[in-house]
């Protein structure tokens, strides 16, 4: 079974990084010269992936023009014989089949994807999270779809994280059928250390079976009273077989103020044109 189509849910308001997101959608942020949302993007497509539903808010619409087309921006550049630019212009507004459901209040993540049911259309889907950037030659979700086409089954991606974190994620109980893949037991969404079944948490990637869509309209408010993603994966838990997929590749939560600046960081010391003069300058750092 192939996976086509990849659910992005961009509706969250961004607060961890207010004032800033007050009038720019988190996923527009920059890393260095493109936004986070676009690497998210280019995951999906690497992954085999040719139509993107992207779930947004009120305040999101920058989104939709950052992937429209630019007449005027194009008509400057090419008036100018910035052929370079240009062609990465039009490759941004061509890069995959994108639509767009506005989710109408921030209801949780599990009515952000709910609102994609009609365009899933009863097929396996892929959903990709736009805080987060995963760096690795093979996509974090290729890694997940190879393995639902193994299994068939629902496949999340899952990595350890701090025990003083998970606050911050779904945490799983697995069994371990191999070093990097578990039978998923249970998830219990954001414990307190001392309440967590494990320190392996559950990250911005998953591979699902269209049966997760009916599992999530069935459940109620749960964690801040919103509708949980993780409440609905319990409920398709006892239909099904779940896998939980210990990725390889380095995740950056962009979300996140530290990890954001790592994120920058890090891709300015992986730019040729660039890596030079920041080492210079993080190594004169007097700290």
């Amino acid at each position: 079974m192939d996976i086509k189509k990849a659910v992005i849910p961009v509706a969250g308001m961004g607060t961890r990084f207010l004032p800033a997101t007050k009038s720019m959608p988190k996923e527009m942020l920059p890393i260095i010269d493109k936004p986070v949302i676009h690497y998210v993007v280019e995951e999906a497509i690497a992954s085999g992936i040719d139509d993107i539903i992207f779930i947004t808010g009120r305040s999101k619409r920058s989104i939709e023009d950052y992937f429209d087309d630019s007449p005027e921006l194009e008509n400057h550049l090419r008036q100018k014989n910035n052929e370079k630019q240009l062609k990465i212009i039009q490759d941004i507004s061509s890069m995959v089949d994108i639509h767009y459901i506005r989710q109408k209040e921030p209801r949780g993540l599990g009515d952000a994807i709910l609102t994609a049911k009609k365009h899933i259309n009863d097929e396996p889907f892929a959903v990709l999270l736009g805080d987060d950037i995963i760096v690795n030659k093979k996509p974090c979700t290729k890694q997940l779809i190879d393995n639902f086409q193994k299994y068939g089954r629902s496949t999340i991606a899952v990595e350890e994280v701090p025990i003083e974190k998970t606050g911050s994620y779904g945490i799983i109980k697995g069994k371990a059928m191999d070093e990097s893949l578990y039978i998923l037991e249970d998830i219990v969404e954001k414990p307190k250390p001392e309440d967590a079944p494990s320190n392996i948490g559950a990250i911005g990637r998953y591979v699902f079976t269209p049966e997760i869509l009916d599992c999530i309209k069935e459940t109620t408010a749960g964690v801040g009273n919103e509708i949980q993603l993780t409440d609905g994966i319990r409920l398709l838990k006892e239909q099904q077989k779940i896998y939980a997929y210990k990725f390889t590749g380095k995740r950056y939560d962009t979300g996140d103020k530290v990890e954001y600046v790592k994120a920058i960081i890090d891709f300015a010391l992986n730019n040729e044109e660039m890596r030079e003069q920041i080492k210079e300058h993080i190594t004169c750092i007097n700290l």
